[in-house]
């Protein structure tokens, strides 16, 4: 397999606007394939797929379906997750083999997942044996491990070889990838040593050994490791590559920063969408689909809404003698839910970026129990003003300046407990944490709230 990276002599940062779909939409409707052809060989593959991706999905359908028409390699990897896999159920088993052949074996594991298991194996057997075994290993590991992530062409050489024969070898071997920014230097048992910028190859006088000027120093990367790991040691290193290595430390792959970053920004619009209760959607994704996914979800916060409202109904004699604290409870619920959801989005992603440890996490519950201190005294003030000032009343005043402090210091803490929590017990805590802190917070809001003021009346 081919990189296909590079796009020379495409125009970038093409711009276009709703006539020019129409003109698309119109050349589809009148098979002209050679147009559509033409126009997305001069561009860049990533403005080439934006097009596609704004057909409606009819017109996708009958774009792939057109005689003459093969979609790019280069373009389909541009393309939305979720618009390849509708593509593919449009394509030919040879049309997806021509596509993977001319793929980086990492780009080639990506679309093979999104292949039907029972057109996967008719499309393995039509690649060469070598691509074939290569791509069997990969999709051995589970999907968030490093060896879907990698790609299997790099440039390894051995030790004792002089610049010049590096040099030499570059030139003349015809299988390496087309771009690379290091070079990997191996032993005799193909075991990564060290790695050598290739600046430094073309700037070192030729009878100078590689190991000389390799550097030693170098993070290896387990086939097995789970990707998130893999970007955040790209992020603490500042790394551009990284050799992957099996479990008897041979080099059997790199990955590379581009697909790193592919991966930080998989896990963020996750971990948002997820936070939201909304799960892995895609915008192509039907209404009956999308309604499915966020059910569960909505029927649990219904059960925790009777919840909170069950706590309220504890609190009716209170009520009954100060009707005004109905109107002021969802002040206090509210105020808790914002506090708490601010610091489980801070807890979250700094649990995800493996900042919150052991080691600082006490120290992270104190500076949390005092934010929410101050900023409870802060708002008990606003709050008791603003009532003093609408109702007259000292003793109500005070009822929501306490039950704020209250309100506020647990959010505070709840925010960082129950994702941190939830990461102990090998629970996402992107996924289940905003609805038990939203919960937490609504009860003790509203139980502090009139608590405090079923002891003062």
């Amino acid at each position: 397999m081919s990189l296909t990276k590079k796009t020379k002599d495409k125009k970038v940062n093409f711009e276009f606007n709703k006539e020019y779909i129409r003109v698309v939409t119109s050349k589809i409707a009148n098979n002209d394939a050679q147009f559509i052809t033409n126009s997305f060989s001069e561009m860049h593959p990533a403005d080439a797929a934006d097009i596609i991706e704004h057909l409606s999905q009819n017109d996708r359908e009958s774009l792939i379906k057109l005689n003459n028409f093969n979609i790019d390699p280069e373009v389909f990897v541009e393309l939305n997750e979720s618009i390849q896999t509708e593509i593919i159920t449009n394509l030919s088993s040879d049309s997806i083999v021509s596509i993977i052949k001319n793929l980086d074996s990492d780009d080639a594991i990506s679309i093979l997942e999104n292949v039907p298991e029972e057109d996967k194996n008719n499309i393995l057997s039509s690649l060469p044996p070598k691509d074939r075994f290569a791509l069997l290993e990969s999709l051995s590991y589970p999907e968030d491990t490093a060896a879907r992530l990698m790609q299997r062409e790099f440039t390894a050489i051995p030790s004792n070889w002089s610049v010049g024969q590096t040099i030499d070898y570059l030139r003349e071997n015809k299988d390496l990838p087309e771009e690379f920014l290091e070079i990997f230097i191996v032993n005799e048992d193909f075991n990564p040593v060290g790695t050598v910028p290739s600046s430094k190859v073309l700037t070192s006088p030729r009878d100078t050994k590689m190991a000389t000027v390799m550097s030693e120093s170098q993070l290896l990367v387990p086939v097995d490791m789970d990707r998130e790991e893999v970007a955040n040691l790209f992020e603490n290193y500042n790394l551009n590559s990284a050799a992957v290595v099996d479990k008897n430390n041979k080099l059997v792959g790199m990955i590379m920063n581009d697909d790193v970053l592919t991966v930080l920004k998989e896990e963020a619009e996750e971990d948002a969408l997820r936070l939201a209760g909304v799960g892995d959607e895609e915008i192509t994704d039907g209404v009956i689909t999308k309604t499915k996914r966020r059910f569960n979800w909505l029927l649990l916060n219904l059960f925790t809404a009777f919840l909170a409202t069950w706590c309220i109904s504890l609190f009716g004699a209170t009520i009954e003698q100060m009707v005004v604290l109905a109107f002021l409870m969802p002040i206090v619920a509210s105020m808790g839910g914002n506090a708490g959801m601010q610091t489980l989005a801070v807890t979250v992603r700094t649990i995800a970026t493996n900042d919150l440890t052991k080691n600082n996490f006490s120290s992270n519950v104190f500076k949390e129990f005092s934010i929410g201190i101050l900023n409870g005294v802060i708002f008990a003030v606003i709050s008791a003003l603003i009532v003093q000032i609408w109702f007259q009343d000292n003793l109500l005043s005070l009822i929501i300046a306490i039950s704020m402090v209250l309100t506020m210091i647990i959010a505070g803490l709840f925010g960082i407990l129950v994702p941190f929590t939830l990461k102990k017990m090998n629970i996402d805590p992107a996924i289940a944490s905003s609805v038990f802190v939203t919960t937490i917070t609504d009860v003790i809001g509203f139980v502090s709230f009139l608590g405090v003021g079923a002891y003062f009346l």
